[in-house]
């Protein structure tokens, strides 16, 4: 029998050729045959994993938005490592989820087709409604802890200043993708990072008492 190692090889074998089909040609062109053969898989094999449309778009869903999730988290530890202030950290945590370069536009476009989907689909509307959630939360999470920090007013609520930052963050994102692939990070890219640093200094308009006296960005702060 084979390993369980192979086995979330393969599914992952599968999403990414979803994601294949999607970024190229669109939803349309995502089945069950055209996704074995980009997969290198038979039309069998990738039935045993996913019976469905729905079913692969679902898995390729998720694996778009654990890698993203993982650049996201590996933001948030270098910046607790070197001292940096929750906003700095939050303004990288956002451009994660900001098309300006090949990957992060491919993993858009498959959240785009898994949104538009989910439209008539209850079971993906579910899960999508779940993952806004999660993410407002994130954010929340963000600004109470500058609350405790000392880089959020006490009278902040955090849940009303995270709907704002993300509706910002998620339409930042769609202008972005407007644009042409190859025209989008030089028209969009120099505007991006200080768009999302005005919105963040209006939520996070102190300093940090964790870190007083100590400069986020000294070189004797990063590791050798």
């Amino acid at each position: 029998m084979p390993r369980t190692a192979d086995h979330e090889e393969r599914r992952r074998q599968i999403a990414d050729a979803v994601s294949q089909l999607i970024t190229a040609d669109g939803l349309d062109a995502v089945t069950i045959a055209r996704t074995a053969a980009t997969a290198g898989m038979s039309v069998g094999l990738v039935q045993h994993y996913f019976r469905t449309k729905d079913e692969m778009l679902l898995h390729a869903f998720r694996e778009v938005s654990a890698r993203i999730r993982a650049r996201v988290e590996a933001r948030i530890r270098d910046g607790v490592e070197h001292k940096r202030p929750i906003a700095r950290v939050m303004a990288e945590v956002m451009t994660e989820y900001i098309p300006l370069d090949e990957v992060r536009r491919a993993e858009y476009r498959v959240t785009r087709a898994f949104a538009g989907r989910a439209l008539d689909a209850p079971a993906l509307a579910a899960v999508d409604t779940e993952t806004a959630r999660e993410l407002r939360a994130d954010i929340a999470r963000a600004v109470h802890n500058g609350k405790e920090c000392g880089e959020v007013d006490e009278d902040v609520d955090p849940l009303p200043a995270a709907i704002r930052l993300a509706a910002v963050m998620e339409g930042l994102a769609l202008q972005v993708y407007r644009e042409p692939e190859d025209a989008a990070e030089a028209t969009m890219g120099p505007y991006v990072t200080p768009l999302l640093q005005t919105e963040l200094a209006a939520v996070f308009t102190g300093e940090c008492r964790q870190y007083t006296g100590r400069s986020a960005d000294r070189t004797e702060d990063r590791p050798r």
